[in-house]
Parts: structure tokens; C-alpha cells; sequence
């Protein structure tokens, strides 16, 4: 399948979008440069939506089932260059790697995805139909979902491929994440007067030792133990300045497994609290999510609670099995697994219900590190795989 033309336009397309730094809420040029690809290779349609996700389009044959392949535009922040080996906006090619931020994660399976597709149809437009989707979303380092939303509302898919690094394993799921904002609630006084005031760092110490006690992990027999860890805490006013607290939040991390809903996560938190009402009458709190509120490229304002539920399909499941046997059918055969984070995934599968993959190439580890790269042989492959995926899934019956 891969001739050295074509091995070549990857790894050049992969170089090309390295090179365009695309910081969430900057990702105009990244998506410039994704939509003129798509134009250039082939894609029957390519627009752009009011977040700035940008979404091209192949129609084969008759139409029919739709598969998306979606990965996401934007990287974190490079916190210190002069770590890096080399330049992580550079995209050096060195020693059959790929250098430079958001190469793993994940320009280079985004590359792979918007090659693969222009492949199958320029080797396969006569023997399938259905359409093939790839989407460059935005805003996902932010929140994961958010933007996917707005693809999966114009476009609906029936089957969906996400592209995280997976090492080239089949990813059939993944734990989800949710930001729980607990708040605690007094009132001012001069420090030097506490008596006349109520600490709201006091009644916030009473509600860790609280949720620490009460938090008892479910576990799931492939997505391993649920999370619940407090990463910080914050009183009002700040700095202090003499005034006793009337206000502290504290925010914790929670790791979610299949099925758990907002009320399930809220409520079991104010279950660990409610008991300490009754222990002390001056002990007000509240319990909510964290709500995610981002600028897009476009000017837009993208918002939403922070809560991306977990998700995960039987091995048996129609699509994974199809998945499987298109990978198999380019002489790869994967182990079939989950991802240890959170992805697109949780709109698409965990909201949405959409029968969802995750494929790769790459390690996991090596996002958001320093020198992080993409090797070339797991950049092809990955591409070769998605020419497998979409063509078993398009030419299944299910």
C-alpha cells in the first residue's frame, strides 16, 4: 500500500503541522493548514465550525455508514525550550524520529488519519460505500468532549476512531474524568478576633478528613479502581491580609468508571458530608462541578461542566471486532486494551453511545514530555491501520 511517494507525504504533513504551533484557543493556523491538505488530497468536502474544528469529508460509492476519524488540533504549552534537544516547533527528522510538540500527541496520527483516507479512496472508491470523516478538533487539551459535540452534531457518525497514541494497540475504552469543586462557607472577622468570625479553612479540614474517610474506590475488571483526589485548595479572601476566611474551595480530581453519572459522583460526596452538619451547626457547605469556559480561534466562547464519563465495549462488540480484522488485514495484530486517560472518547462513546475505537501510533508516555517524538515506522503504521480499520469497517455488515 505505502510507496515511497506516499511515505513521503506523511512524514513531510507530520513535519508541516509541528511546525504550526497550535496552543488551545490558537489553533487558526493548524487548521488552515489541515483544511488545505484535505482540499489538496482529494476530500470531497471540508468545512469549518463555529468553534473552529475543522471536518473533511470522502463519499464512496453510494454513500452509507459513516466513519469518523477524529483527532485534536491543539498541544499543551512547551513550559522551557532550552530542555528540549531540539526544537519542539522544528519537527527535525533524526534517526527515524520525528521531533517536536505534539507529535505523538497528536499531530502525527492526525497526519495519519487525513493520509489514510485519501487512499482508501484513491485504491478503494469502487469497491466500498459509506463516508469517511476525519476531524480536527479543538479545545481538547482544555476539556475532553467539548468540541466533539459540535462534529458529532452536524455530521453523525455511526462509527468513530480516536486517534491518541496507543502504541498501536486497539483501545476499547477508558476511564473518564470529572473536576468536583467542594466549598466551604464562614465568616469574616480580624484575625486577631477569630472568636467573632466562622473559618472557612476550618470547616474545609473537617470535609477532607471526611471524603477521605468516606471515599471507598469501585473497581472495574478492565478499567482498574475509580479516583478521588483533591489537587486544590484555595480561600477568600487571598492573600489573608488579617481576615479570617469566609470562603474556601478545594478541587478534586475524580477518575470515573463506565456508567457513573454526575448525580452519582455529586451525591456520594455530599453523602461523606451531610453527616457533619449535625456534628458542628455552623458547618455550611456546597458540592458541584467545575465549569470549563475557553475562547476559541474563531471568537467563540466554548464552555462546559467538567465531566467526561468513562466507557468501554465487550471485545465481542461488532466494530471492535471489525477494527481488529482491518488491522490484521495490513499485517498488524494488536492487543486489544484501554487508555489509562481521558479522550474525545468520553463524547462520542460515553455520551453519545457511538460505537468508538482508539488506534495509534506512539506511546502514551511520550506526551507532553520534553523531546517528545514520534517514531517513522509507528507514524506509517498508524496510517496503514486506519486504511485497515476504515476499510473492514465500511465493508462490514453491522
Amino acid at each position: 500500500m505505502f510507496s515511497k511517494k506516499r511515505e513521503e507525504t506523511l512524514i513531510d504533513l507530520c513535519r508541516a503541522m509541528v511546525r504550526t504551533p497550535s496552543l488551545s484557543g490558537k489553533e487558526e493556523a493548524i487548521a488552515g493548514l489541515v483544511k488545505s491538505t484535505m482540499e489538496r488530497l482529494g476530500f470531497d468536502e471540508v468545512s469549518v465550525d463555529r468553534f473552529g474544528n475543522v471536518v473533511g469529508k470522502i463519499v464512496l460509492g453510494e454513500g452509507g455508514k459513516k466513519i469518523l476519524l477524529e483527532g485534536h488540533m491543539d498541544h499543551v504549552e512547551v513550559s522551557d525550550p532550552t530542555r528540549w534537544t531540539y526544537d519542539p516547533f522544528g519537527g527535525d527528522l533524526v534517526d527515524g524520529k520525528i521531533y517536536g510538540r505534539g507529535t505523538t500527541d497528536m499531530k502525527g496520527n492526525l497526519a495519519a488519519m487525513i493520509v489514510a483516507s485519501s487512499l482508501v479512496k484513491e485504491d478503494l472508491a469502487g469497491t466500498l460505500d459509506g463516508e469517511i470523516l476525519v476531524g480536527g478538533s479543538v479545545h481538547e487539551e482544555c476539556f475532553e468532549g467539548v468540541a466533539s459535540e459540535e462534529i458529532a452534531g452536524k455530521y453523525n457518525p455511526d462509527l468513530v476512531v480516536i486517534g491518541e497514541p496507543s502504541g498501536l494497540t486497539l483501545k476499547r475504552g477508558q476511564r473518564g474524568r470529572a473536576e468536583v469543586v467542594v466549598e466551604t462557607f464562614g465568616k469574616n472577622a480580624h484575625s486577631s478576633n477569630p472568636s467573632v468570625g466562622i473559618n472557612a479553612i476550618k470547616k474545609m479540614m473537617k470535609a477532607l478528613l471526611a471524603v477521605e474517610k468516606g471515599f471507598t474506590p469501585r473497581k472495574h475488571p478492565v478499567l482498574g479502581e475509580g479516583i478521588l483526589e483533591v489537587t486544590d485548595i484555595i480561600s477568600s479572601p487571598y492573600p489573608g491580609a488579617s481576615v479570617v476566611p469566609d470562603r474556601c474551595v478545594a478541587t478534586f480530581d475524580r477518575r470515573l468508571l463506565e456508567g457513573e453519572t454526575t448525580e452519582d459522583v455529586l451525591d456520594q460526596v455530599r453523602d461523606f458530608l451531610a453527616p457533619l452538619i449535625s456534628e458542628d451547626p455552623q458547618m455550611k457547605f456546597a458540592v458541584s462541578l467545575a465549569l470549563g469556559k475557553e475562547k476559541c480561534y474563531t471568537g467563540e466562547t466554548i464552555s462546559a461542566e467538567r465531566f467526561a464519563p468513562g466507557w468501554i465495549f465487550p471485545e465481542d462488540d461488532p466494530f471492535v471486532k471489525a477494527s481488529l480484522e482491518g488491522l490484521r488485514s495490513v499485517g498488524q495484530d494488536p492487543v486489544v486494551s484501554h487508555y489509562y486517560f481521558c479522550t474525545n472518547g468520553s463524547y462520542y462513546a460515553g455520551k453519545a453511545g457511538i460505537p468508538t475505537i482508539g488506534f495509534g501510533g506512539s506511546l502514551e508516555t511520550l506526551a507532553h514530555v520534553d523531546d517528545e517524538y514520534i517514531e517513522v515506522e509507528q507514524l506509517i503504521k498508524a496510517c496503514e491501520g486506519y486504511f485497515g480499520i476504515i476499510r473492514s469497517a465500511l465493508g462490514a455488515r453491522f
